[in-house]
């Protein structure tokens, strides 16, 4: 299905409209932003068609507002893209912010052995209007989604979220601001590549599938019995008993202060003891942006760690709920799953 140019076959992009600000355009007859024919997309952003590749679209219907994602959108995703695998060299998918992060971080676990890009992206400000940030994070994902190294090979085999001039890996972004086109951050890993004249790719820290020749493998089966406790000042035993101790909650991530740490009063650590005295998965998570769990520092963060709450190192919390989603949907054994926790699977860990 590739085509070819001056004896090069062209890439062969396929370009997925999930929903989001990127998609809209100006109705003039009301003035209220509407989502545009995907299809129509070299209209808006004629400057692809130099690159010479072959790009597709595939639009989702109907369209969703990343605050309505669920897991059955991940598993349509996962899904078309393994069924047209074969067919593309990357994916370029266009997803509202919101929830792009938790997207990513979960087709990063669903996608095993993954020898091609999948890249997330989408804009602050719609692609129709002319301050828009959605041409430069569409032209320059589609080009990493293509790029290959003097071997054939892509470039970056990885889930990614390209904004702002920047690539991430996807299980490791978060997003941190709501109204400037610099909307993602990724604290604890540098940059996969950087887009400035020309596009620098950190080499040295892009993940590769251990074999080229291993198909990509699919795991579609999530389990969502993850709750999210955070911890602050003032909370009440009738709360965190509620949280951690729900009949329809497998697994609590426990975003905790600084490196992760939280009131050691004789209510708290009896109702984390009784938990995971119960067999849930408890998992400690950083507040912070930055930096990492350990646990072992200060005396509050021990006592945690005596009362089997497990290390997630330096996981995003949108990287820890996909990570549980996955594992969990991988096993009903509740101690294999804690024995997976504290394994590197996707990058989204540093070990």
């Amino acid at each position: 299905m590739t085509n070819r140019l001056n004896g090069k076959e062209k890439a062969s992009i396929l370009l997925i409209y999930t929903g989001g600000t990127i998609g809209m355009k100006q109705d003039p007859s009301d003035m209220t932003l509407k989502p545009f024919d995907f299809s129509q997309i070299l209209d808006e952003a004629p400057e692809l068609s130099k690159f010479a590749y072959k790009i597709d679209t595939y639009t989702f219907s109907p369209i969703i507002d990343s605050s309505d994602v669920e897991p059955g959108l991940w598993q349509e995703l996962a899904q078309l893209i393994a069924d047209r695998y074969d067919r593309y060299d990357g994916f370029v998918i266009l997803h509202g912010t919101d929830t792009m992060a938790y997207s990513a971080s979960v087709l990063s676990f669903m996608l095993e052995d993954l020898s091609k890009p999948v890249i997330f992206t989408g804009s602050q400000l719609p692609i129709g209007v002319p301050r828009t940030d959605g041409k430069e994070n569409l032209i320059s994902s589609v080009e990493i989604a293509a790029a290959k190294d003097s071997d054939g090979k892509a470039i970056v085999p990885e889930v990614c979220i390209y904004f702002d001039n920047v690539l991430m890996r996807g299980n490791r972004a978060s997003k941190v601001n709501s109204d400037n086109f610099h909307a993602f951050r990724s604290e604890n890993l540098q940059p996969l590549a950087i887009a400035g004249i020309s596009i620098r790719y950190n080499r040295a820290i892009i993940r590769r599938p251990p074999c080229t020749e291993r198909p990509l493998k699919v795991h579609t089966s999530l389990d969502t019995r993850v709750s999210i406790l955070k911890m602050h000042p003032g909370i009440t035993p009738h709360v965190v008993r509620n949280i951690l101790c729900g009949d329809q909650t497998r697994a609590v991530i426990i975003e905790t202060y600084g490196s992760g740490n939280a009131t050691c009063k004789e209510w708290f650590i009896s109702i984390v003891r009784e938990a995971s005295g119960s067999g849930k998965i408890l998992l400690n998570v950083t507040q912070c942006l930055g930096g990492c769990v350990n646990m072992d520092i200060y005396a509050n963060g021990k006592t945690l760690k005596d009362s089997g709450v497990i290390n997630s190192h330096d996981i995003t919390t949108e990287g820890a709920l996909a990570k549980l989603f996955f594992l969990m949907g991988q096993s009903s054994d509740n101690n294999w799953v804690k024995s997976m926790l504290e394994e590197d699977l996707r990058g989204e860990i540093s070990k």
